[in-house]
């Protein structure tokens, strides 16, 4: 009875660890598929595909909520300053 119940939870661990390489393929396929779909836009569009494309983007569509007058505090736009307030 020992040896059916090991090979069982073999069996269930094999399975299990099928299923989550499974799942880590999909995620990972999905992700290119998602990162070519963008590159295939940006390409269309005539803009830059890129991690600071994008980020300079995402920072000028959000104009002056942020910092006032619209522009970067900082010399360097790889530099990002964090203020922590203490609310009484």
């Amino acid at each position: 009875m020992k040896q059916i119940t090991q090979i069982f939870r073999v069996f269930v661990f094999l399975i299990l660890g099928l299923l989550g390489m499974a799942m880590a393929f999909l995620f990972m396929a999905s992700s290119a598929i998602a990162i070519a779909v963008l590159y295939v836009v940006a390409r269309i569009r005539g803009r830059p595909f890129g991690v600071r494309a994008y980020w300079a983007q995402r920072q000028a569509s959000r104009g002056s909520y942020f910092y006032g007058n619209g522009h970067n505090r900082h010399a360097d736009p790889d530099v990002i300053d964090v203020e922590a307030r203490e609310i009484p």
